[in-house]
């Protein structure tokens, strides 16, 4: 497979991270190229602030690089990509810099380069955050394949920023134009958003959940997790795991249900991170607790784990894989002890017990209905 992307700046090899040789899907598309020959056609002056939002995996700040860009990114996967992607290409990492959307963002925007994401709440908070640096003069342009560009896309650059139109498109890919109005009144951030959870679902019935911006199902308890704290392990296990924790309500049930577990909250989500942390300070859960923002299980140790409770996700961006899947189960076999056990919930149609059969030797039904199901596999 081609790892080359040509641009106006030059061609740069570019991957996914974490790499994966039998990995088809590029770190690239079309709304990337047509971006960046946007820029280098109209001759955009790229000589002040330019921050780049929600670059998938650092193609845009790579080929950039030379005009010094700042990154803004909620995947920590997207930043190590991007660090691994400009030492592939000869750039040193401090000539970007790289940020989080829970770092606070740069005080003057002089180009604001936006990779819509998937979440339209992500994009509202980080617009309602980056608009005070904006000014008159700043150009602003989005970028995004057909699919990902819908009415309720633009009416939030021109609610948030200014007048915007949109490109004819090209190979299935858009450009949105936006023309800042620093007069225009906006309405304060919503985000992020409390909500207080249903009596029917166990330990946590009744309790506080806080969601930042971009977080799955950010304003209301999904069906699934749902259905998972309806079928919690008994209390007893002393190191757990909150795997992909989202906005951590279930490992903060684990925590509510047995004060004496420490239970360490996973993902590669900074705002999902950040809305853990707040579910469980929220619900002044006495315990100890550790918040950690990365690639799955990296870092934890080897045989450590008494249980992973783990909820996977079965989407990269627009794409459907399982993929993410796979590795956070062969990470939970690796951490868990002997006799450990990973409980895992998801759709039925996923299989996902095919799976832990064949990674475990075992899988073990605990609860179903119709549209989901419970499983759990134990390390021999």
């Amino acid at each position: 497979m081609n790892d080359r992307m040509t641009t106006p700046w030059g061609e740069f090899a570019l991957t996914r991270f974490p790499e994966d040789p039998r990995e088809r899907l590029r770190a690239w598309d079309a709304s990337d190229e047509y971006l960046l020959g946007h820029l280098a056609e109209e001759k955009v002056p790229l000589s002040g602030t330019v921050v780049v939002l929600g670059d998938r995996w650092g193609a845009l700040v790579t080929a950039l690089a030379e005009h010094g860009p700042t990154q803004i990114t909620d995947s920590f996967l997207a930043q190590e990509a991007t660090r691994l992607n400009l030492a592939r290409n000869g750039v040193e990492t401090g000539v970007v810099r790289l940020l989080t959307t829970q770092d606070a963002p740069p005080e003057r925007v002089d180009v604001l380069l936006v990779r819509v994401p998937k979440s339209l709440a992500l994009l509202e908070d980080q617009l309602l955050r980056l608009a005070p640096a904006v000014h008159e003069g700043t150009v602003v342009v989005g970028t995004g394949m057909v699919r990902e560009i819908h009415t309720s896309t633009l009416e939030l650059f021109e609610r948030i920023l200014g007048p915007t139109r949109t490109s004819l498109a090209v190979k299935k890919a858009r450009l949105i134009f936006c023309t800042p109005d620093p007069s225009l009144e906006r309405a304060a951030d919503p985000w992020p958003y409390t909500y207080t959870l249903p009596e029917d679902i166990g330990v946590v019935s009744g309790r506080t959940v806080v969601n930042h911006a971009g977080v799955f199902c950010a304003d209301r308890l999904d069906i699934g997790t749902r259905f998972l704290l309806r079928h919690l392990p008994a209390p007893g296990a002393r190191r757990v795991v909150d795997l992909g924790c989202g906005n951590g309500v279930v490992g903060t049930a684990v925590a509510v249900a047995d004060p004496a577990a420490e239970v360490l909250f996973v993902d590669e989500s900074f705002q999902a991170v950040a809305s853990a942390e707040a579910t469980y300070r929220a619900n002044g859960v006495p315990g100890h607790a550790e918040f950690r923002v990365g690639d799955g299980l990296a870092g934890v140790p080897d045989g450590s784990v008494d249980l992973v409770l783990n909820n996977p996700p079965f989407h990269s961006h627009q794409a459907t894989t399982d993929a993410t899947a796979w590795r956070m189960f062969t990470g939970a076999k690796r951490v868990l002890r002997p006799g450990g056990e990973l409980w895992v919930v998801g759709n039925r149609h996923l299989g996902y017990h095919v799976k832990l059969k064949r990674l475990f030797g075992n899988s073990r039904l605990v609860a179903s209905d119709p549209k989901f199901v419970v499983l759990k596999a134990v390390k021999r």
